[in-house]
């Protein structure tokens, strides 16, 4: 479904032919990463670009709102509520609320504010954005105030810096309406089941399990009722997103389309069909697309009818490994093995290659862009150049007896210098499986070139590919025999979004160590290191950007993860006449209530 029969005659001016002139929009989705949740406190499983900031943020307006004019910065004209004002300890911090309303009328208050953190504190295991010691758990009580419906005071476990708890934490709330939503079953009454713990989990998991029915998120009352600029039209279980300006919105500014829509498609070739199959800048069924890395030099036969944009995320992109495989972890655990593997990344020819020049390397955890203070000069110096004969003396250094085009093994088996590391047997093998995303023909160009590389070392990978949705889904700590994947690539690592300030505390801050070991929500593959979590804990107080500099050092030498290129968010082709659209936002938002047709 395009959506795009609502049209209307325009005279063009005095002796000019009329022209068609839309009043509906259609932006296309990413191949396989269609939005498939609705309720704003996700599950690890749907937290993504596509389902919060370019589905949910339209509906359910986050209590603060970031970007601004294609920066990573506050954007308090779209916030919900006026600017925090923090406690001169440090300790508390106040939240007034603008007074804007629900789309059935009623007023957004702190009981909403309220009804979220106290849904998510009793539930907090089951939402992506959770690290322990973290928010929630920073949050010792929250108290409306009496004479104000409008505001809440948060009081704080300790002083934080405040840009910190801004944009990593108050970040991560969304008010939730509460007059609609504070019931345990469908036929239930709305009540304050949120103010017990038994309560608020039954309030989750209600909630939940009407998220996930897909197919009735158009006739379900809960989801009508919302605070952003949009509303709910249709979802079909395909992805194809149809929405309606929401009337009651309270923002600045008010959508002037009267439906935007978003499409999916299984794979990049059809989405450049579509962009193909325009005739003119007012007959287009994709009016804000892409071009597919495989098809950038065809660009130019879209110039007609397409503005051609590259779009900058805010973003770091990498490949976990499982730290957790019983088999591989205690390889991937050792430092020179990681090393290694990081030595045998070439990202300025994946870039050449199969980016076609539009992307630019991962040194580190902090984004290269756009332009930040957080970005040190040794991140950007790229402490692991590709060399692979680096790679193979590392090896045979530490025990294993490479064998470049087939499989290196271990053959000193142990722990001390000389000897592969603690926990990897002799006759250990240097092959692993790398689950990646399907659908994106310059991914499995990079990934050929990636398995070829480390060929060269004798590290052996095994490729396969799956739905984006499918590998987020199974890319998780785990433990046991049933642990099975290696290494997996989801395409496109990690944007700091609601966690705009790098710090690293929803990817690998952790708790505990072994069995008792807690990680961060987003930890994929189970990395935790003590003076990392000392590191990260440090940028969290007023001392924030020279304690950034150390952790991002740290991490960019210790490899978390695998480094990998980022490529562009996308690279976007906008229809001529489609006006509003940008500075592209770097954290991957859109605003369809800003766009206009000309």
């Amino acid at each position: 479904m395009v959506g795009l029969s609502a049209i209307l005659l325009a005279a063009c001016g005095s002796g000019l032919p009329s022209t068609v002139m839309k009043t509906t929009a259609t932006f296309a989705e990413s191949p396989g990463a269609q939005p498939d949740y609705i309720f704003p406190l996700v599950r690890f499983q749907n937290f993504n670009t596509e389902t919060l900031s370019q589905f949910q943020y339209l509906m359910y307006r986050p209590l603060y709102l970031f970007g601004d004019n294609g920066q990573v910065r506050l954007n308090t004209t779209l916030s919900l509520a006026d600017t925090p004002v923090y406690s001169a300890d440090g300790k508390s911090v106040t939240i007034t609320l603008k007074g804007w309303r629900w789309s059935d009328g009623t007023q957004i208050t702190a009981r909403d504010v309220q009804f979220w953190q106290n849904l998510v504190t009793a539930n907090k295991y089951n939402w992506a954005a959770y690290t322990a010691g973290d928010y929630p758990d920073n949050v010792t009580r929250t108290t409306i105030n009496p004479n104000n419906p409008l505001q809440i005071t948060f009081d704080l476990s300790q002083a934080y810096s405040t840009y910190f708890f801004t944009y990593n934490e108050l970040s991560q709330i969304t008010p939730l309406p509460q007059h609609v939503w504070d019931k345990e079953s469908p036929t239930g009454a709305v009540g304050n089941y949120d103010e017990s713990a038994a309560g608020a989990q039954a309030v989750y998991k209600f909630l939940d399990d009407e998220s996930r029915r897909i197919s009735t998120y158009d006739t379900n009352p809960l989801w009508q009722v919302v605070s952003g600029p949009w509303k709910l039209k249709s979802l079909d279980t395909t992805g194809n997103v149809s929405m309606v300006p929401n009337t009651e919105y309270g923002g600045p500014i008010k959508p002037t389309l009267t439906q935007f829509n978003e499409v999916p498609f299984t794979d990049d070739s059809a989405e450049f069909d579509q962009l193909k199959a325009a005739t003119s800048v007012n007959n287009t069924t994709i009016d804000y697309g892409y071009v597919p890395y495989g098809n950038v030099p065809q660009r130019a036969s879209l110039s007609s009818i397409y503005n051609f944009q590259p779009w900058t995320g805010w973003q770091i992109t990498y490949a976990p490994e499982n730290f957790s495989n019983p088999t591989s972890g205690p390889i991937f655990s050792q430092l020179y093995f990681r090393q290694a593997m990081q030595d045998l990344v070439d990202q300025n020819t994946f870039i050449r290659e199969a980016f076609f020049g539009y992307g630019y390397p991962t040194y580190g955890p902090v984004p290269i862009k756009p332009t930040s203070t957080f970005v040190d000069g040794f991140e950007k110096t790229n402490p692991y150049p590709y060399s692979p004969s680096a790679a193979i003396s590392l090896l045979q250094a530490n025990g294993w007896t490479v064998n470049a085009g087939g499989v290196s093994t271990c053959t000193s088996p142990g722990t001390g210098t000389g000897h592969c590391g603690a926990g990897i047997r002799m006759g250990a093998r240097a092959s692993f499986n790398l689950q990646y995303v399907s659908g994106t023909p310059a991914i499995d160009q990079e990934m050929a070139q990636f398995k070829t590389d480390f060929a060269l070392a004798g590290i052996q990978i095994e490729l396969s590919s799956a739905p984006f949705n499918t590998i987020i889904a199974s890319t998780v700590p785990c433990g046991g025999t049933s642990c099975g994947w290696d290494v997996a690539f989801w395409g496109a690592g990690w944007y700091y979004a609601p966690d705009y300030d790098p710090t690293g505390d929803e990817l690998w801050a952790c708790t505990g160590t072994g069995a008792n070991a807690r990680f961060a929500a987003s930890d994929a593959g189970g990395y935790c290191d003590p003076e990392a979590e000392s590191d990260i804990l440090a940028t969290e107080t007023n001392s924030h950007l020279s304690a950034m500099y150390t952790y991002e050092d740290y991490l960019a030498k210790q490899l978390p993860v695998i480094w990998l290129p980022v490529a562009y968010g996308q690279l976007s082709m906008i229809n001529k006449n489609l006006r509003g659209t940008v500075p592209q936002d770097p954290l991957l938002q859109i605003y369809p209530e800003n766009w206009r047709w000309s």
